[in-house]
């Protein structure tokens, strides 16, 4: 079976002759490469491009495969305890599928998935724990907002969250004229807050969209060098406006 040849092949790495760097490698030293290929996994997602889907997926699971194997040598845990506690957890949490209760909307399944956390000892002090500190600032903002409006403690509607926005916006203005980095830094930090919770407001996650602008700005920029060398030069001899010539062609046909 793949899996276990998947399996064996980590054991290899980690043997006695094994590969000099895998071996090496702790839980701490293993954490940039698992958050690495996380975004490379979103990056193929964005593109809808199967072939580096299934690349990225492979190259995610091998370093879960990692880290299970780092515990089994510690005694800890192996990749069959990792397999059967989800297992289980996913049938606990889906009785209208793996039992007879009955869950027809998708808010009565969350209802009751917070529910099994709470039987399962992960009720916490806070409606607000729970969210990783180390997810990027835009969707740990995203994740927390979410959960306080789950209290109530949310606008009406957006268009209450735009008159919030505006005001942030000429409080930004404020500090800016008063030249206070301190104050430009809390105003800038509390527009960014706002607008995460518009992005709820109109069913969009914040950081999947800043994702996809800046894989955008990234192919349109690139358009720009490349034309601009075509023509015997570099954007930084160019002025402003034969630039943004450039910028306009590059969003028409639709990069």
């Amino acid at each position: 079976m793949p899996f276990e040849k998947l399996i064996k092949i980590m054991e290899a790495l980690r043997g006695t002759e094994g590969c000099p760097w895998d071996k090496e490698q702790t839980r701490e030293s293993l954490k940039p490469f698992l958050l690495e290929e996380t975004y490379e996994l979103l990056e193929a997602l964005d593109e809808k491009n199967p072939e580096k889907i299934k690349e990225e997926l492979g190259d995610l699971l091998f370093q879960i495969i990692f880290h299970c194997q780092l515990a089994k040598e510690a005694g800890h845990f192996d990749v069959n305890d990792v397999l059967d506690a989800i297992a289980g957890k996913m049938i606990n949490r889906h009785p209208h599928v793996f039992g007879d209760a009955r869950l027809k909307t998708p808010k009565e399944v969350l209802i009751h998935w917070e529910e099994c956390k709470k039987r399962e000892g992960k009720n916490r002090e806070s409606l607000l724990e729970g969210v990783p500190k180390a997810l990027p600032s835009l969707l740990r903002a995203h994740r927390l907002q979410n959960k306080a409006s789950k209290a109530g403690f949310d606008w009406e509607n957006v268009g209450d969250v735009f008159k919030k926005l505006e005001e942030e916006l000429q409080e930004f203005r404020i500090a800016v004229d008063k030249k206070s980095r301190q104050e430009i830094e809390d105003e800038l930090g509390d527009i960014f807050f706002v607008l995460v919770r518009i992005s709820h407001f109109v069913g969009v996650n914040p950081e999947d969209a800043l994702r996809k602008t800046i894989s955008k700005f990234i192919h349109r920029f690139r358009h720009m060098e490349i034309k601009a060398a075509e023509m015997g030069k570099r954007l930084s001899d160019m002025t402003l406006s034969e630039m943004d010539i450039l910028w306009e062609e590059a969003k028409k046909i639709n990069i």
